[in-house]
């Protein structure tokens, strides 16, 4: 409460505005006071909503802060630890800040539309820290790529027929046709999924997974996927 008073204190010197939001209605008073006290404009920020959907859906919000002992599910190290996992793996999506690869548990590298984006997300959920990489033929892949440690590093493959697909719909969305572009042909589908596969064999030590297989092993039988590596090269969904 001290802090908040120093902040109070900071505004009405500098003539700041005050927007706060607070779950304790009873500390929320106390700032509301304080505010009026030193002649700082100041708003709630959330409670219009937070009312609205009191009254929406019948129930009253407990006023218990979410990092308060007394209230279940309060912030734990876990829950710290997958935020920072999700805010790392948003910055290093499709290959983006490659200086970053070393901070990574895991590295996926696939040609567009192999799942990179949606299986990062997932296993970052998981409290994985994870990047990908887009293999994009005539670009070199990143340098730290191969200075990093390779055993956390996966490539992704999928069936052509099952890629075109998911392309073709992708470019109707983004309103390409087949006389602008041929992301979603299949002899370019084919010819991106074998450069892929050169450079996967050039990579022995990087296990070529199907795009949903990860996702299977994380829910499934929750493998630990930093140390893991598969007795095979391929496996294919």
């Amino acid at each position: 409460m001290d802090r908040l008073l120093e902040v109070i204190k900071q505004a009405a010197k500098e003539g700041a505005l005050v927007l706060y939001t607070l779950a304790d209605p009873s500390m929320a008073e106390a700032i509301k006071m304080a505010c009026d006290f030193w002649g700082v404009p100041c708003a709630p920020v959330l409670r219009p909503t937070v009312e609205a959907i009191a009254a929406h859906i019948g129930v009253a919000p407990s006023g218990i802060p979410r990092s308060s002992p007394s209230r279940k599910g309060q912030l734990t190290e876990d829950y710290f630890r997958r935020i920072e996992a999700i805010d790392f793996t948003i910055k290093q999506d499709d290959g983006a800040q490659p200086q970053n690869l070393n901070r990574a548990d895991i590295v996926l590298v696939g040609v567009s539309r192999t799942g990179k984006t949606p299986l990062s997300i997932y296993l970052a959920q998981k409290g994985y820290k994870v990047a990908n990489v887009p293999i994009v033929m005539g670009v070199n892949l990143p340098k730290a790529l191969f200075q990093i440690n390779q055993d956390k590093i996966f490539g992704l493959t999928i069936n052509p027929v099952i890629l075109q697909a998911i392309r073709k719909t992708r470019a109707k969305t983004l309103g390409f046709d087949g006389h602008t572009s041929n992301y979603a042909e299949m002899a370019h589908v084919r010819q991106e999924l074998d450069h892929a596969n050169q450079i996967f064999a050039q990579n022995p030590m990087w296990p070529v997974i199907g795009k949903f297989v990860i996702s299977f092993f994380c829910s499934v039988f929750q493998f630990n996927l930093p140390s893991w590596k598969p007795s095979v090269r391929y496996f294919f969904v």
